[in-house]
């Protein structure tokens, strides 16, 4: 079923960017071997395939990420012998107030303001069997920069999930959750800029999620941070002379109390990653 949604909203993606006054695809490549997952002490090295879109039209934008997650033997498949595969999915809808009243909500560094809405899916195929679905929404205030875009939105969300594991099924625990809703204030941002006569971004996000209640086993979860950010070289542009095609760099992922667990091993993440960018 996650993947039909996913082949479906691709579908959707591609139509849409035919009407769309701009967009921008790529696929992308991120590399590393210092992730974490909790419950699991050693680190796990990761090869991450990404396909990546963001396209605006008349009334707003649409942004699409599906991120292909391998990791290597310390995240185990269920029943072991190679590592697990993640799937994760997220889309993101903004409606602009200037795009549909002809004039932007604009105040001080606010350059306008979106109503967002959207959805995470993922699937992953480990003992625990993850299978998170979450849906979002809330404003997004549009920051006023020269070049690139800086946004922040506030966001309700409810998420729903699984665990596989035995215990899960035990009497008193849950292998279904329903968690309570909670906030999630996200920055996100991407910002060109040149050093010297190197063209180069710097972009990423930033969310914090609130507790959500109790987990499988009744024990309260703690707020989440999740930071993704990189700094970005244009390699196609000083190669060959063609901007915004291949782009390589490196980035940096930090987790704090992974999916609101704490207090066991693999809830935290520092991890250094090269990456990769095919724009098309």
């Amino acid at each position: 079923m996650l993947w039909l949604s996913v082949a479906m909203l691709g579908s959707m993606i591609l139509t849409e960017a035919q009407a769309a006054s701009w967009s921008d695809t790529f696929l992308g490549y991120r590399y590393g071997t210092q992730f974490h997952e909790p419950g699991i002490e050693e680190e796990i090295e990761q090869h991450i395939v990404q396909f990546s879109h963001v396209s605006g039209y008349k009334y707003g934008s649409n942004y699409f990420n599906v991120d292909f997650i391998q990791s290597d033997r310390n995240d185990a498949i269920n029943g072991g012998g190679s590592g697990a595969i993640n799937v994760y999915s997220v889309y993101r809808h903004q409606l602009h107030y200037g795009k549909l009243f002809g004039e932007p909500l604009s105040f001080g560094p606010v350059r306008d303001v979106a109503l967002t809405a959207g959805f995470d899916l993922s699937h992953k195929n480990s003992s625990f069997a993850s299978r998170k679905r979450m849906l979002l929404l809330g404003p997004t205030l549009k920051f006023d920069l020269p070049r690139g875009f800086v946004d922040l939105s506030v966001l309700l969300a409810r998420e729903w999930n699984h665990c596989g594991l035995d215990v899960c099924r035990l009497e008193g625990n849950q292998d279904s959750i329903d968690f309570d809703p909670y906030y999630q204030f996200s920055l996100a941002w991407g910002v060109p800029f040149e050093a010297g006569s190197l063209p180069m971004k710097f972009q990423g996000f930033f969310n914090y999620n609130t507790e959500k209640g109790g987990d499988y086993f009744g024990v309260a979860t703690k707020p989440e941070q999740l930071s993704r950010t990189s700094l970005m070289l244009d390699a196609g542009e000083l190669a060959w002379g063609s901007s915004n095609n291949l782009w390589v760099g490196v980035g940096y992922e930090l987790w704090r109390n992974k999916f609101g667990n704490h207090g066991k091993p693999g809830v935290d993440v520092d991890a250094i990653t090269f990456n990769a960018e095919w724009h098309f």
